[in-house]
Formats: structure tokens, C-alpha cells, sequence
């Protein structure tokens, strides 16, 4: 086992094999290093059958032009991000499955035999620390010194671990950087048998979702959706468009924070500002899915919520939902943006934001750059009852953003810069909505990512009804989400009527 790790370290120094068949017998023979070897194999195998690949017939080089060409497909995205202290040993050479070094080796097309292993060896030697660190089976002191005198604690890994893969797959990203946050949730979708429940209009018009009381009625199907609410779509969506995309948000150290964690990097999205709070659980709502409409029963989870400042000042700061024990970080966030007046922040108020109302967040809506919202939640923050969509982006610009959206349902939506007002109709759907979940984050951060990327307000309105139609196609707020070629390939094909008409505020 000692000369398999040497050999996936580059490593034959006997100083390295002394020390660690020293740990090993420290800990009785136990078979830690054994144990690690089986999970080695294991991954790689995996990643290899996944790739298509023999693990009895497959040469060193189509490993690794295989993994350079393959990376990015999301199935072997999501195994190559547990193979983070993985190293393949075929025909006597040793090929990297971890992610960082695939990027390096892909993004600088290196030849075979010029390839990167550094990051996934880095790993691995802070893996064998670990296991053996707490194995239990030896005392700390004993196997800290152990470690030290095998060479395998080396300065320069001290870094490795302060870098996720999301983190450092974004720091390659040209595009801008930008920082959404918001409450983040698992949504477990419960589709309703409609033999068994049904949605009426009660005396003062509201539409009620009614079933047997004390029944055991049956459902179709159910799907957990993981790392999903205003925020977190919106990071995702800003990843897919090409943003250099992070979140903000708060979960459990739970099983549910575990996978959405997983999911996020997966995206491309950076969590290194994801705050795990221990002893917590993660967010999770059911949506009861009544043909394409849902009603969601939610809970928010009571963590602490500060400000994580970034490492670098963001071009953006996306704002959403968070919970009512949240303001802290509001005023936190409100003291960040005076020492970054570069930075721009895009506001989708969230349930408690409309609660709070606008007085005690003026600072935020004067803040804000742009800020998004329906045509009732309009109503509601400025106290105007009208139906004239040209009063209410009025009444939202004296709050202070300099741009202003308002949605309203099937008639299209309204951007106002202050000086001219766009009308855009919606994108016809190809077909009848799957699922309404997240088409209003599809709209606001697919028009935050244009004006990112440097494009008009009036192109911006062009994009943002396409990502909002192909979300509703699909189960969930994410799964529809297009990247920035899809949206021009569907506004190709736009109908003649599919223009913002422009008139003056």
C-alpha cells in the first residue's frame, strides 16, 4: 500500500515509505492506508466506466485526453468533484482525476506528457494526513510528529484547501464577478393526483387547494430539486450565462446542505461564501404541484446571518429573499457598498424585504442600481393603487435605483431607466408550461447578467423572457436555465412582434 501512494505522489523517497508504515503500525496495523488505497481505486474506476473506458484495456493518454474532452458533461462533472485526492496509476503512469488539474491541463491544452497532477498529489497528501489524524486508533501528538518527519506535511499544501474547485473554475471565468445572496433551500416537488384534490374560488376570490380532511390520499410522483430560492437560481442562471458567479447563503451541515453544496460546484458556481452552520438543518420546502402551478409549504431555519465579505470587491451584489432574522446582514451589506461605491447592487425583494417595507430598507433601494418586482408587489411598496404601470416605475425610481423592472403576468414586462420605458412582450412558449417555479428569477437575473455583461437595457429585455420561457418548460426553477448562445439561437427565431416598444417615463 505505502509504494502505491509513493507511486500516486511522485514520491520515493524512503524517508516517505519509513514514516508511513511508522503511522501504520502506530495504529496496530489497522489498515488505514489499505482503506484509503480501496477508495482511490474505486473513484477511478468509477470515472473511468463513466468516460466509457476499459479498466483492463485503456492506456494512460486516452485516460487523459478522455477527462480533458469530458470534464464538463454535468454526470462526470459530479464524480470528478469527489475525486478531489484521486490519482489513476495506468501502464505505470499517473494520470490526475482531480477537477483543478483537468481544468489546468485542458484550459492550457498541455500535451500527455506535460500534464498537470499537482493539485490532485497536494490533496492526497492532506488526505493521508487526516485519515490518520482522526483515525482514533493514535494519539494526535504521536501521529502529527510522524507526519512531520515523513515529509508529508510540506508549507506550500497549507493553501491547497482555502480554494474550492467552484472557487477556482470562476477565477478562470473572464466574465464579471458577481455575488448573489439570499436563503437557499431544498425542494422536495410532491405531484397531486387531481382524482383526489382539487382548487376552488372562495367568496372573496381566492383560489383554494383543497383535499379530503384525514384522507390518505395517493400522489404521482415526487422530486427533491436541491440548492434552489431566489438567490441561489439566480447565481446558477449567472454561472450558465458566463458569469463569474458566487452565493451568499446559509444551510445545515446536514445531508441536504452536503448535496446542494455538491450540486452549486457542480454549476459552476463559487461556495466559498457559503456559511455551514453546525447543528443546523438545511431549508426544505414541499411544493404540492397542482398542473403546472404549486403551492410550497415553507420553514426557514433560524441561523446566525452576517455578512462574508469577499475575498475580491464584486462588479455586482445580487440581493433576494432572506429570512426575517436576516437584518443584520442588511445593514452589514448597506456598510460594504459605502467602501465599494464600484460595486453595483441588483435588488429582488424577497417576502420580509416587502414585510420590512421601504422606509427601513431606503438605504438598499437607494443603493440599488436596479431593483425587480411584480406589479402588485409595486403596488404594495409604493402605496399606489393604480394599474398605470408608467405611475408605479415613477413612484419605485424616487426610492432611488437608477433602473426599475416591473413584471406583470401574461402582459409582458416594463423597464424604465429614468428617462425611457420599455415594453416587452413574453416569449410564446412552445408548448404548455411544465412547472411556473423560478420563471421570475429567470427573468431578473437573466436582465442583471446582460447589463453585466455590458449590454443595453433594451437588449437586456430582449434575453430575459427566453430564459423565463424555457424554465417553465421543466420541472423546478433551474433545470431550463439557458447559457448566452441558447438565448441568441431563440432570438434567431423570435416572431416579428418579439421588440420592446420605447416611449418616454
Amino acid at each position: 500500500m505505502t509504494v502505491f501512494l509513493q507511486r500516486l505522489l511522485n514520491d520515493h523517497n524512503p524517508v516517505l515509505k519509513i514514516g508511513l508504515n511508522e503511522l501504520e503500525k502506530s495504529t496496530g496495523f489497522a489498515g488505514v492506508d489499505a482503506r484509503l488505497v480501496a477508495d482511490i481505486l474505486s473513484k477511478s474506476h468509477s470515472v473511468m466506466r463513466k468516460l466509457g473506458l476499459d479498466i483492463n484495456d485503456t492506456k494512460a493518454a486516452e485516460l487523459y485526453h478522455s477527462l480533458n474532452s469530458q470534464y464538463n458533461n454535468l454526470q462526470i462533472e459530479k464524480l470528478l468533484i469527489e475525486c478531489d485526492y484521486t490519482l489513476a496509476v495506468v501502464n505505470d503512469e499517473v494520470v490526475s482525476l482531480n477537477l483543478i488539474d483537468i481544468i489546468e491541463n485542458s484550459h492550457h491544452e498541455l500535451r500527455f506528457e506535460n500534464r498537470i497532477n499537482s493539485h490532485g498529489q497536494r490533496a492526497l497528501r492532506g488526505q493521508i494526513i487526516e485519515r490518520y489524524m482522526q483515525s482514533g486508533l493514535i494519539d494526535k501528538e504521536v501521529a502529527k510528529n510522524k507526519l512531520i518527519q515523513s515529509g508529508l506535511v510540506l508549507e506550500d499544501d497549507s493553501l491547497h484547501h482555502k480554494h474550492s474547485v467552484s472557487s477556482y473554475r470562476t477565477s478562470k471565468s473572464k466574465g464579471p464577478y458577481i455575488v448573489a445572496i439570499g436563503d437557499m433551500v431544498t425542494d422536495a416537488f410532491i405531484k397531486l393526483d387531481e382524482k383526489y384534490a382539487e382548487v376552488t374560488v372562495d367568496r372573496l376570490g381566492r383560489r383554494r387547494l383543497s383535499m379530503d380532511f384525514g384522507s390518505k390520499p395517493p400522489y404521482d410522483e415526487v422530486e427533491i430539486v436541491n440548492a434552489v430560492g431566489n438567490s441561489a437560481n439566480a447565481a446558477v442562471s449567472f454561472a450558465k450565462i458566463g458569469l463569474n458567479s458566487s452565493l451568499m447563503a446559509f444551510c445545515g451541515d446536514d445531508q441536504a446542505g452536503k448535496d446542494a453544496i455538491n450540486y452549486l460546484q457542480s454549476a459552476g458556481v463559487d461556495t466559498d461564501l457559503l456559511s455551514v452552520q453546525k447543528n443546523m438543518k438545511t431549508n426544505y420546502h414541499y411544493a404540492l404541484r397542482y398542473g403546472s402551478d404549486r403551492t410550497i409549504l415553507i420553514k426557514y431555519e433560524d441561523y446566525k446571518y452576517e455578512f462574508i465579505e469577499p475575498n475580491e470587491e464584486p462588479d455586482w451584489i445580487y440581493l433576494s429573499m432572506l429570512s426575517k432574522s436576516s437584518w443584520g446582514l442588511h445593514k452589514q451589506l448597506v456598510g460594504y457598498l459605502k467602501k465599494h461605491p464600484n460595486t453595483k447592487l441588483a435588488f429582488q425583494p424577497g417576502t420580509f424585504h416587502f414585510e420590512w417595507g421601504p422606509k427601513r430598507l431606503q438605504e438598499i433601494y437607494r443603493r440599488s442600481h436596479i431593483i425587480m418586482m411584480n406589479k402588485e408587489e409595486a403596488q404594495d411598496v409604493t402605496g399606489e393603487k393604480t394599474n398605470s404601470l408608467q405611475k408605479l416605475l415613477k413612484a419605485l425610481h424616487e426610492l432611488g435605483p437608477k433602473i426599475v423592472v416591473i413584471t406583470d403576468g401574461p402582459n409582458g414586462a416594463f423597464a424604465s431607466d429614468g428617462i425611457k420605458v420599455y415594453s416587452m412582450p413574453n416569449y410564446p412558449d412552445p408548448k404548455p408550461p411544465y412547472d411556473r417555479t423560478g420563471a421570475g428569477d429567470a427573468f431578473a437575473s437573466t436582465i442583471v447578467a446582460s447589463l453585466a455583461l455590458g449590454n443595453s437595457l433594451e437588449t437586456s429585455m430582449l434575453w430575459a423572457p427566453i430564459n423565463s420561457m424555457s424554465v417553465v418548460q421543466k420541472l423546478g426553477a433551474q433545470a431550463g436555465l439557458l447559457n448566452s448562445k441558447q438565448i441568441q439561437k431563440y432570438l434567431k427565431e423570435a416572431p416579428k412582434y418579439y421588440h420592446p416598444e420605447e416611449t418616454r417615463l
